[in-house]
């Protein structure tokens, strides 16, 4: 047995790799404060949600509902940012439907006056 071995499984193994996520200031701000509120640094956050993921894989499905709770949020979140954006560039894009209540002549020229008559 090699010298030392043994006490070289019980020290934790260094942490040198790193990750670089691009987050939204806000995103970023609202994750370090719930870092702070729960007594914990970002980078023990970050371990945490990796080394639960690496067990949920070997954990049954139903064992692992915090990430799917989380990525439900997310898309929850998303989907409230992007409704409107797509609402308002459908409301933007011309109709021929449109032009055609607008156009009262129909002469395929829209003129001021029929413009102000809208």
């Amino acid at each position: 047995m090699a010298r030392g071995t043994g006490m070289d499984r019980k020290r934790p193994l260094k942490k040198d790799e790193t990750v670089e996520v691009r987050l939204s200031h806000a995103s970023k701000t609202a994750f370090m404060a719930r870092c702070r509120d729960q007594g914990q640094t970002a980078s023990e956050a970050i371990r945490r949600f990796i080394e639960a993921e690496q067990g949920a894989t070997r954990r049954p499905v139903a064992a692992g509902w915090r990430p799917l709770a989380a990525a439900t949020l997310a898309g929850l979140a998303l989907g409230a940012v992007a409704v409107p954006a797509l609402a308002q560039s459908r409301a933007a894009t011309p109709s021929r439907a449109a032009f055609d209540r607008l156009d009262r002549n129909h002469d395929g020229v829209v003129s001021f006056d029929e413009y102000r008559a809208r």
